[in-house]
Formats: C-alpha cells, structure tokens, sequence
C-alpha cells in the first residue's frame, strides 16, 4: 500500500490527477500517520461494523476504516478526487465510494441499501465550513448509527462538548446534547494537515442516545426556542426569546416565571431539564 501520509506521495499522485487545493471545499489532507489510525480505532470499526465517512480527501482516513471495517462507504462531494480515490484505495474490496453531496443524501436510504444487518458509526474529518449543518443532520434524520466520530476545529470541539449550563455552551451544545453524549477524544495540530490550516483540531465522539434526556411536546418548537435563546449571547433569556421567537415581552416573561426562573436569566445558565422547562412554558403562550 502507498504510504498516504508522506507529503511526497501525496503530491506525486495529486500531480498525476492534476488536482489542487479548493478553499471553498476547506480541504485540508491529513499528514501526520498516527492520526487516522487513532480515529479508526476510536469510532469503533470492527469486522462486523460498517462506516459512513463523510469526505475521503484522498484516501488515508478511509484505508484506515477498511482494515478494520466490513464495508466502509465514502461520500465525497469533489468529483475531481475520484479517480484519485480509485487509484489510492485499489487493492481494499470492501469500500464504495459515492459522489455526492452529504447534505443532500438520504441517509437512512443510504444506510439501509449499503449497510443492511450491520452495525453502522460514521468517521469523518469535516471540513470546518459545515460542521455544524453535517452533525446536525446526521443526528436530526436519526439514522440508526451507534456513534458519530469526527475531526473538527478545536475551539468548535470545545463548544460541542461544554456541558450544558455552562458559558462555553451554545445552542448548537444543546441541540446536539438532545440527540447525543459528546466527549473530546484527543487534538490535533495544525502541522497534521497538508495545507496547513490557521488552527488546531479535535477528534471528537458522539455517543448516540436511546432517548433524548429531556421531554418535550414539540421537539421542532424546542429546538426553535434553543435557538432564540443563544441568539444573542449578550442579552438576558428574556430580550433573545421576544426577539427571536416574535413574542411579546410580557408573555415571555410570564413563561420564564411560570418555568421556575429568574426574570434575568440568561440562556448559558439553563441546562437541559431548564431550557425543557423553559419551552413548555413558551408553547402554552403560542
């Protein structure tokens, strides 16, 4: 096998291709050898699992899910990296690759075609560009996957793993709590990519609950009220709520009272059980 991770290699085949960086893709290849096998191992890809990975650059994340994987399928959205892909992943029998856009896969059709009787994770170095809209629709069309586990900026890693309740959290915190236990595996430095990107990395893992840790009427309303409330950081739940929901402030108000808290509290200091609170009082008013 060709060795993916030397910079060398790497620009010989690319040269072949004539293929070069795209910044709008945000495409950054990893270099660094003991990082893919780390993630590999990480997501838990064994000989009776199956792995979604979302954007195969050129091959080496991928190699690494197939020694250890029953089937891997990649979908990658550059078509110019797919004779590359063919080229680099020619002696594993067990990989698909797939053109196409992530976003506008039906997952669980996906799931269902390719990996019929096994158990699936997903293994991704996301681009930074759309991390949040990738975990967020992994996680909101509920394919049945035991764990997602991806690459991601290091300050979004932090974000993501914050408790909820806590100032590091946002709205994308809870939202992804609701579906998910995250937890920060281990970082990456930016010297681990070829281009180097401006910033570190993170590898972390979303355990995938059996239910979400709260209860809600109307998850679509509930989501809506996260995101209102972590509209605007700087102002109190009160202000974020009329503003972004279109509600009067006094009915806003009577909710948050009605929901057991402070007229001045603010989004980053409700954990889960208080922003559940918070939208069964708001959608009474509704």
């Amino acid at each position: 096998m060709q060795n993916l991770s030397d910079i060398s290699v790497i620009k010989k085949i690319l040269g072949e291709h004539g293929f070069t960086f795209s910044k709008s893709l945000g495409q950054n290849f990893l270099i660094n050898p003991s990082v893919c096998p780390r993630m590999a191992e990480a997501c838990g890809a064994n000989e009776e699992t199956g792995v979604l990975e979302i954007g195969a650059g050129i091959g080496v994340l991928t190699a690494e899910l197939a020694k250890r994987a029953k089937k891997v399928v990649s979908v990658e959205l550059d078509t110019r990296l797919i004779p590359v892909l063919a080229q680099t992943l020619e002696e594993f029998d067990n990989v698909e690759v797939l053109n196409a856009d992530i976003l506008k896969v039906d997952l669980n059709k996906l799931i269902e075609e390719y990996f019929s009787g096994m158990h699936v994770v997903v293994c991704a170095n996301l681009p930074y560009y759309i991390t949040s809209p990738v975990i967020m629709a992994l996680l909101e069309s509920r394919i049945p996957v035991d764990a997602v586990t991806v690459m991601v900026q290091k300050e979004a890693a932090a974000r993501l793993c914050a408790p909820v309740g806590s100032r590091d959290a946002g709205a994308v915190t809870a939202a992804v709590n609701y579906y998910a236990k995250a937890q920060k595996l281990f970082d990456v430095s930016a010297g681990s990519f070829m281009p180097a990107p401006k910033v570190d990395s993170s590898v972390i893992r979303l355990n995938i609950r059996p239910e979400p840790p709260v209860e809600v009427s109307d998850e679509k309303f509930f989501f809506k009220v996260i995101k209102a409330a972590f509209g605007q950081r700087r102002k109190t739940a009160s202000n974020s709520l009329s503003s972004g929901l279109g509600m009067s402030k006094d009915k806003v108000n009577d909710a948050i009272a009605d929901a057991g808290f402070e007229p001045t509290v603010r989004a980053e200091s409700l954990d889960m059980q208080g922003l559940a609170q918070l939208s069964e009082s708001l959608l009474k008013r509704i």
